[in-house]
């Protein structure tokens, strides 16, 4: 029997956790972290329904902490096998765990020596030496060549857009072949190539995260430009929560663009994310994977002063003259991004601008509907600055692009799953998809059993 059951991203835009069974072979598409709500969160701490040892092998879409933040966790429970993943998506995926482990041994640290956790002691769900063990199952995968998976498996990847190494996943197994989208890009994007399609499958696992929206078609260098020259006349800083993997690279080349157009002169632009460095350092590594020319994204880069160092970070946090800081984390969870949010949110003056997809329960989806303070480091913070949005910088397609991918497949699948995306915006998906295309839908529940 083969069968999908959805161990994460059910109802939820994160935790993606995909798993196929077919007799006794056991393959993982993603490994995600759950982010957000507390009732999310804590699932980060249950044990999966099988054991890790019993996984057989990992297909690794791309490099997002809700997409691959648990690895280090499954290997430290047992896993054994490899990790199959596009080269880039491994180099990016090195930054990301070993980042996402250091910040939770140093928040674990933090909250025993202030005491302000209800655990006691407080511990992180997976440590640096276990963000090392997992790197280490990483296999190179091309894209656009079929792979050997166990149990006869085989894995062929395509180009998703999304960010650097990120890619489509089809697996035929038993007979049947079932292509997972991971996180879907948009199109004509002007930093990352277009998703590629897919021309057939029996079974398609789709991603719904603006399954009931459209991105606004303005013009993301105006508008950016607009809200930094209106918070630097009032004399204040923009804070920039990004994703140090694709939005914080985005976002420097719009700002390098706005220079050249003559704006933003004598407007500082900070990148205050060692990760988000190491990140942009990708884009010449993985040329290929972006539509950057190789000038260009030398000069935009250049155009950026780094921040690595703890000092230099504080020292930011203390300048008042106007400017912007590009920090992660994006949705403004973790990170020094909080520290530049207590020192600038509580002054009018201020924009806190966000530039992505801000999960339900983040501290950035709170700002958005209007909170007046936040929660950081224990302590409750007022919000005075402008809180302002980006919404058309999304990486994630919007309902149109979905619809279009699904386009490219040239006869109907047997069935389409909806997941990663709130229950409104998978629902909204399902809807358009039987009414437009007549394909049987599928919104799956967490733990549930689909026979394919």
């Amino acid at each position: 029997m083969l069968s999908l059951t959805c161990l994460g991203g059910a109802g939820t835009v994160t935790g993606s956790k995909h798993l196929l069974s077919h007799g006794d072979t056991r393959l993982l598409i993603d490994c995600g972290l759950f982010q957000g709500l507390k009732n999310l969160r804590e699932l980060n701490w249950q044990r999966l329904p099988l054991s890790p040892s019993d996984i057989d092998a990992v297909v690794l879409t791309h490099a997002h902490l809700d997409h691959c933040g648990y690895l280090p966790r499954l290997v430290a429970d047992g896993f054994k096998g490899k990790i199959h993943a596009t080269p880039a998506t491994r180099d990016i995926a090195r930054l990301i765990l070993l980042d996402s482990a250091g910040l939770q041994e140093k928040d674990a640290d933090f909250a025993n020596r202030k005491g302000f956790s209800k655990h006691q002691p407080a511990l992180p769900l997976y440590r640096v030496v276990d963000a090392e063990r997992a790197l280490t199952h990483f296999s190179n995968t091309a894209l656009h060549q079929e792979t050997a998976l166990p149990g006869g498996a085989t894995l062929t990847l395509r180009r998703a857009g999304h960010i650097l190494g990120a890619a489509t996943a089809q697996i035929e197994i038993g007979g049947r072949r079932i292509v997972f989208s991971g996180d879907l890009g948009r199109y004509d994007d002007p930093v990352m190539h277009d998703p590629e399609p897919v021309p057939q499958a029996d079974y398609v696992v789709i991603e719904s995260t603006y399954g009931n929206r459209h991105h606004d078609a303005a013009d993301p260098v105006e508008a950016l430009g607009n809200i930094i020259e209106r918070t630097v006349q009032r004399g204040g800083t923009v804070v920039i929560p990004a994703f140090a993997v694709g939005r914080a690279q985005t976002l420097i080349n719009h700002l390098w663009r706005l220079r050249q157009a003559g704006r933003l002169q004598n407007v500082p632009v900070y990148l205050d994310s060692p990760m988000a460095t190491s990140a942009t350092e990708l884009l010449h590594r993985h040329a290929s994977e972006h539509k950057l020319p190789a000038h260009e994204c030398e000069a935009a880069c250049a155009a950026v002063t780094y921040v690595r160092e703890v000092e230099e970070s504080k020292a930011l946090s203390a300048n008042r003259y106007p400017k912007v800081i590009i920090s992660a984390s994006g949705m403004a969870t973790g990170g020094r991004v909080l520290h530049h949010i207590a020192a600038f949110g509580d002054d009018h003056r201020n924009t806190l601008l966000f530039s992505g997809f801000q999960a339900a329960g983040t501290r950035g989806r709170k700002l958005l509907e209007g909170a007046t303070e936040t929660k950081i480091y224990g302590q409750w913070m007022p919000i005075k600055a402008e809180v302002a949005e980006l919404p058309m910088l999304s990486a994630h397609a919007d309902s149109d692009e979905l619809m279009r991918w699904l386009s490219g497949f040239r006869h109907a699948p047997q069935r389409i799953f909806i997941v990663h995306g709130e229950p409104s915006a998978s629902e909204a998906l399902r809807e358009r998809i039987l009414r437009e295309l007549g394909w049987q839908v599928t919104v799956p529940l967490q733990g549930q059993v689909h026979e394919l």
